[in-house]
């Protein structure tokens, strides 16, 4: 038969002691050292035999890392006897026998005998290696941090570069829309009073010819009168043209500059627009404005607003398909708010993000520069909802 395998409570104190390779000694209550194992009096530098009976802080934990004077009464080591506390460090380092120090991590325990301190049992490992591999990591770690910082100054930095021109990029875009509605004003004015007026003369004087044209046809017979009666004729052909041409020329004053805007203000123009359109488009109009106590808008903001409405009733002829468009309007002493509904087929939300939605990019820019927002809802089969939300303030 086999022997039995030896348990560890068979196996020497000395043999444990060997077997491992962590350092350990034992010091007494003066702090000498009473055993040492060989792995531990290896690190600092001595046999083990050259360890015994010394006292172990002044040997090998006489000093800090930087090697200022390390006092015994401060040594959780012997801590460990004198208050009975121990403890477990890893921010110091041990000397060896060279003068060199390593960083170190141990524990210290009270020896207990019959409920008596005796000493301490210390048990250490050299973490060199792991400081080394700590502090490597830390460095790398503040080196990507400095990274990630300084990355982060430049994208801060060009985004404000970028906001800067969006921004200069705005207000040109502002001031090129308020020269385009400067110019639309004056040249719609000069139309009006150079073309219009005379087109209204030349109207009235054509009408003047067919009057005494028919005032001579009835005092001449034969081939006189023949002619006189081509001649009306022309002139009521003449007449009819001129009354297109002054259609036409109000049209395009209109659409220049809505001469109503000026004359009665944007909450009649709102309305004169939405009964315009609807009446072009022959659909069904749900019109509902509420602006009592609401004050006119300042001239740049006005155009602003009614050219956003153009532009959402625009999109409702363009696009929907719609029988009929619901327009709600309500101004405060504060706020502006515009809803243009349609039943229409409606579009994919995405379809109002495209980069060629310029119709909705230019209501969007023109209410961004006031402060107002467009929303837009619209589903496939559902219909298009277009909101503008606008602050009011009297200039």
């Amino acid at each position: 038969m086999h022997a039995p395998a030896a348990t560890a409570a068979h196996i020497p104190a000395d043999l444990l002691l060997e077997s491992t390779g962590e350092g350990v000694f034992g010091i007494d209550l003066d702090g000498h050292c009473t055993f040492i194992n060989r792995a531990g009096a290896r690190m600092l530098g001595f046999e083990p035999a050259e360890v015994l009976g010394c006292n172990m802080h002044e040997l090998t934990h006489h000093s800090h890392a930087d090697g200022s004077h390390y006092p015994d009464t401060d040594c959780p080591i012997f801590n460990a006897f004198r208050q009975g506390l121990p403890c477990r460090i890893d921010t110091e380092v041990f000397w060896r026998r060279d003068r060199s120090a390593f960083a170190v991590e141990y524990s210290s325990h009270p020896i207990l005998d019959g409920g008596q301190v005796r000493g301490a049992v210390i048990t250490f490992v050299d973490i060199t290696e792991r400081k080394r591999a700590a502090d490597a990591l830390k460095e790398a770690n503040g080196a990507l941090h400095r990274a990630k910082d300084e990355l982060e100054l430049r994208v801060a930095g060009r985004t404000r570069e970028l906001s800067a021109a969006l921004g200069q990029l705005r207000e040109l875009a502002a001031y090129s829309e308020g020269v385009r509605e400067e110019e639309r004003t004056r040249i719609a004015r000069e139309v009006h009073d150079e073309l219009g007026s005379l087109l209204v003369a030349l109207k009235m004087d054509v009408n003047w010819l067919d009057k005494r044209l028919a005032e001579q046809q009835s005092r001449e017979a034969g081939a006189a009168q023949a002619m006189r009666e081509r001649m009306r004729s022309k002139c009521q052909n003449m007449s009819r043209l001129i009354e297109n041409a002054v259609d036409n020329v109000g049209r395009i004053i209109t659409d220049l500059r809505p001469s109503i805007l000026d004359h009665q203000g944007l909450w009649a123009a709102l309305e004169w627009q939405a009964q315009e359109f609807v009446q072009s488009a022959e659909l069904a109009l749900d019109w509902r404005m509420n602006v009592d106590g609401a004050p006119e808008l300042p001239e740049p903001a006005a155009m602003a607003v009614f050219r956003i409405f153009q532009e959402m009733l625009s999109n409702v002829g363009r696009h929907a398909q719609a029988q009929h468009v619901d327009v709600r309007i309500q101004a405060t002493t504060a706020q502006l708010y515009i809803t243009v509904c349609d039943d229409g087929r409606g579009a994919a939300p995405e379809a109002f993000e495209a980069a060629t939605a310029y119709g909705v990019m230019g209501m969007r820019e023109r209410a961004r520069h006031f402060g107002g927002v467009i929303d837009i809802e619209s589903q496939i089969g559902q219909g298009s909802t277009f909101k503008l939300r606008m602050p009011l303030q009297n200039e």
